[in-house]
Parts: C-alpha cells; structure tokens; sequence
C-alpha cells in the first residue's frame, strides 16, 4: 500500500498544494510553523476521518475560507483508489472513494491504514488511561468494522444514559427508562471488552519481541489489558453504581474507564519507569502497530512520522530506521542533516515554506 499523490485546497495554512510521494521514504522538511504536519494530518484525516489532534472539520478549514479539499490517489494491493474529502465550516464532511459518494464516513476505515507516531505518542506510557484507549481505538477502527459499529453504538448509549441521569435527578419518575439503556450498554460493552483482550493478547507478544530487540534482552516487557469491569460483573456493578452515578451524573462503570499496563517485570513502567524506558515502550508500541497491520491485511501501512527522530537517541533511531525500509514512510524534520549518518535512502525530498512545496529530489 502505498500514496501516489495528495492534493489540499484550503486545508489549515494551504492555499492549494499538490505532491507526489515516492513509495518508500519521502521527506518533508523545513522551519517550524511551515505546514509539515499540516500535510501529515490532512493524509491522517483522509484514512481515518478524523483529526490526529483531534480538531473539529471546520479548525481544518484555512482561515476566511468556508470548506476545504483533499484528494489522495493511492495504491493498495496493485489497485487504485482516490478519496476525495470536502469539509465543510456547518456542515458534515463529504466523502467520495474513486468518485462515488459514501453516506457514513465509516465506510472509508480501512481503505488507507495509517499509523502515525509523533513526540506526543513517546508519552502515551505516562499520560492518562484516555491516551492508551485512543491508541486500542485507533488501530482497532481501521482493521475491525465490527469493533468501529460496536463502539460507535456503545457511545451513542453512553451518551443518551448520561443525559438521562441528569433528567432523573429533576424529573424521578424517569428512573424506570433507565434500563432500557443499561441493557444496552452491557450489550456493546461486553463485546468491545472481548475485542479488547483478544487485541491486546495479539499485540502484547509483538511488543514483547520488539522491546527485547531494543534493549538487547535486557527488559522484558508485558502489555496488559486492564478492564474497568469483567465481562460477567458487567450488569451487577453497573447497578450497584446506579446512586454514584445519578449523583454525578455519569457513567462510573464501563470499558470506557479501561486502561493498559505496561510491566517490566514486577515494575509498572506507567509508574515507576525510566523516561528512557517509557519512551523505548512506546516506540515499541508503534513498532509493533505496523506488524500487526501488516499480519492483519496482508499489506504494508503508511508510517507516518512527525518530528519524532530528533526525540530518539541514535540506538533507537537507528532501531526505527531499520525497521520502516520496506514501507512507504513520510517523515517531517527541520533539516535533513539529521539522516546524514543514516542507512536510510532519501528516495524523495520536499521543502515546505509557507504552505508552500518545492520538489529537492
């Protein structure tokens, strides 16, 4: 799988920009503030719908305009594809694949798979519970369409319990329509939970194998999957809770409190770990992301990656670089003198200035 081309037209701080990628390592460089990332996230948002950053349609859109364009050609297993994305500033986004409009945008998971690794994901170790849940989303929505409408729904219920919580605590007579929504809760909960433990299990031995290869076999790190709730405790502690939760007026049980473990040893890396060991985990992390995509689909996914090399040490750069020869990968940088030492081909460069791209090589 690989992006022949992408065009953006009033996307963030673009103007209109094309580019057309090289199939293996293509690197956008420049000052910060120049729009390197900005192309990153409009190839993010084309696979996955959704911002990296989380930003809303109408942040994407440049300022003064009302809409903004992407258009990506690209190639998966010897077939092309083009996806074409309109955002609009009120209204929801449209989305085209090789001319055909499509009526949910979940139609478009899993044509483009998309791993992205940025400074901000060498902390996902030590940061909250809600950045490891996002990591398992993530990657779970592009390579599962079941898991993406099962935790489509469980938070459309989650949604519509909590605001009946809130209703309840004015109106009591409400508390009996309460369980209509619990038995559905419980219904796309559990299966999120089973997706979840069969997803960890799977990758958990990657990271393992990863990780020893990092350090030399000097750690051996365990990813755990950590469930707010077991399956078959789901009902009765979602009732138990039902006072702690008319009270707060939330959902106080449920996968969406799940978290992950990380232990070397008898030690909770989350914890207790070295900055270096945390940061060695999470490069693990996405190392292992591309083995499972790849073992998944049958196919390579694009890597893309932001400014993340100047935040490794030269063993784990070297360890990274290694491991990304065989993918097409998109890399942003300030220079590119920072490769020189490397064994990696520089098979295509870009300058960004401005919203603005120049073709070096």
């Amino acid at each position: 799988m690989y992006i022949n081309s992408l065009e953006v037209g009033n996307f963030r701080n673009y103007e209109f920009g094309k580019i057309e990628f090289h199939d293996k390592t293509n690197i956008l460089y420049g000052d910060n503030a120049q729009g390197k990332t900005n192309l990153l996230e409009s190839i993010f948002v084309c696979g996955t719908t959704k911002s990296h950053k989380g930003s809303k349609d109408r942040e994407l859109i440049r300022l003064g305009q009302e809409e903004a364009h992407i258009r990506m050609h690209l190639t998966k297993k010897n077939i092309k594809h083009r996806i074409d994305m309109h955002l609009k500033k009120n209204k929801g986004k449209g989305i085209a694949i090789d001319g055909i409009p499509i009526r949910r945008s979940s139609e478009l998971l899993g044509l483009l798979n998309v791993i992205f690794f940025s400074p901000e994901d060498l902390r996902i170790i030590k940061n909250g519970p809600s950045e490891r849940r996002k990591f398992i989303n993530m990657e779970l929505c592009q390579l599962d369409s079941v898991y993406l409408h099962d935790l489509s729904e469980y938070n459309k219920v989650l949604m519509q319990r909590n605001k009946l919580l809130k209703q309840i605590y004015y109106q009591p007579s409400l508390k009996d329509t309460l369980e209509i929504w619990d038995m559905q809760l419980i219904e796309y909960g559990k299966k999120i939970i089973e997706r979840r433990n069969s997803f960890v299990e799977e990758i958990s031995e990657i990271v393992t194998a990863v990780n020893e290869k990092l350090t030399g076999s000097k750690e051996h790190i365990k990813m755990i999957y950590e469930p707010d709730v077991k399956i078959d405790e789901f009902e009765k502690k979602l009732k138990n809770a039902y006072e702690k939760d008319l009270k707060s007026c939330s959902t106080s049980v449920g996968p969406h409190r799940d978290d992950l473990c990380f232990m070397n040893g008898t030690i909770d890396i989350r914890k207790y770990g070295s900055q270096g060991q945390q940061r060695t985990c999470a490069l693990s992390l996405k190392l292992a992301e591309i083995e499972l995509v790849k073992k998944t689909i049958g196919d390579s996914p694009i890597l893309l990656l932001d400014d993340v090399l100047s935040e490794l040490d030269r063993n784990r750069q070297n360890y990274l670089l290694d491991s990304i020869d065989d993918i097409q990968t998109i890399i942003t940088c300030t220079g590119i003198e920072e490769f020189i030492d490397s064994r990696l081909t520089l098979n295509k460069i870009f300058r960004i200035t401005d919203g603005k791209i120049a073709v070096e090589k």
